[in-house]
């Protein structure tokens, strides 16, 4: 008979609590509402974005066509691929697949995450830099528009790195998830860490897609642009 059988509780059970789906509902509730914080957070700043663009439209259609689609766009078919491969670890862990299975989508997700960062740096911020478009620091635009593009391109960088950092939280969660993983802490009777961090890995999916949309996609812009 198993050790649960037997009134025992899986490992990583917290006593205070009377089973285990409690548990699992009460960090489900704490994560949910951290996201809410969350939104609430992220929502002033699209909702002042929305306001200003609306008052200088044209000046912020103009900033959108200074970035390049193709690499927003590869970067969120790149987070969408992370979604899949966090969906798919916790997946694993709830059908009791080997602990290598699971560290396997873990590390992908990572590896997917890592290269979201890696694009944005190289090919989109550096760039941004070299052509003199990162405000305050170095700033040689003088086309039409200058003085909206230039608060378009605020924008821009505070809203992309702040999800930046964001990301950066994610995948140092998902190293904490490994080695967990590696010291066999989940099982199908306990996954609720990874549950609960692919809630916060997708909401930071998600909110790069209105990024995407917002910020690359002004204008009658689209991915293949």
């Amino acid at each position: 008979m198993s050790e649960l059988a037997h009134g025992a509780h899986p490992q990583g059970f917290a006593h205070q609590f009377e089973d285990v789906e409690q548990q699992r509902d009460a960090g489900r509730l704490g994560m949910w509402v951290f996201l809410v914080t969350e939104i609430l957070f992220f929502g002033g700043m699209f909702a002042s974005y929305t306001i200003y663009r609306a008052l200088h439209y044209e000046s912020f259609v103009t900033g959108s066509h200074l970035l390049k689609v193709r690499f927003g766009a590869t970067n969120t078919y790149v987070l969408i691929g992370s979604s899949l491969t966090m969906a798919l670890a916790i997946r694993a862990a709830q059908t009791g697949k080997k602990k290598g299975q699971i560290i396997f989508w873990l590390i992908l997700t990572m590896i997917l995450g890592a290269a979201f960062i890696g694009i944005k740096l190289h090919y989109e911020w550096f760039r941004d830099y070299q052509e003199g478009l990162i405000p305050g620091v170095q700033w040689f635009y003088n086309g039409p528009h200058a003085p909206g593009v230039k608060m378009f391109m605020c924008f821009y960088f505070f809203m992309t790195g702040l999800h930046a950092i964001h990301m950066v939280a994610g995948l140092g969660i998902l190293t904490v998830l490994v080695i967990m993983t590696a010291r066999n802490k989940f099982s199908p009777e306990y996954y609720a860490p990874l549950e609960i961090s692919g809630l916060y890995w997708h909401f930071v999916d998600i909110v790069w897609i209105f990024l995407f949309a917002l910020l690359y996609l002004i204008g009658g812009r689209y991915p293949g642009s």
